[in-house]
């Protein structure tokens, strides 16, 4: 392209030109095309309306920060952490009738082998 610029570059020029407006007109039709299959017009309207709605609210709405890791933290962390207390509240509860469990079992074990002392202890007054 250089040598032929060199040459000519009037028609290099004007190859430029044309090719630049070319895909403007093309880039401003595929736009176009979009905003009416989409019916995007209606629904920058309602957006417009959101926001003049919202004008008038104190506290600040959650607006996305550009960095997914950041947005999706700030959304989940709080769902995340009740459901963590939750879980903890269960897992102790669980601990506690795990501990009653293995003490009545403990307190059986104990009571098995009292009545198998008792029984040789019979068996053997017996004889």
């Amino acid at each position: 392209y250089r040598c032929f610029y060199k040459l000519q570059p009037q028609v290099t020029r004007s190859i430029y030109d044309q090719f630049i407006s070319q895909l403007q007109a093309s880039i401003k039709e595929e736009i176009q095309e979009v905003k009416n299959e989409g019916n995007l017009e209606q629904l920058f309207s309602s957006l417009d309306k959101i926001v003049e709605e919202a004008k008038d609210r104190e506290e600040p709405a959650w607006r996305p920060s550009g960095m997914p890791e950041q947005d999706v933290r700030s959304a989940m962390v709080p769902y995340l952490q009740k459901h963590r207390a939750h879980l903890r509240r269960a897992l102790r509860s669980k601990e506690e009738h795990n501990s009653s469990v293995a003490e009545s079992v403990l307190m059986g074990r104990d009571r098995i082998a009292e009545l198998q002392q008792l029984i040789q202890a019979r068996q053997q007054a017996w004889q």
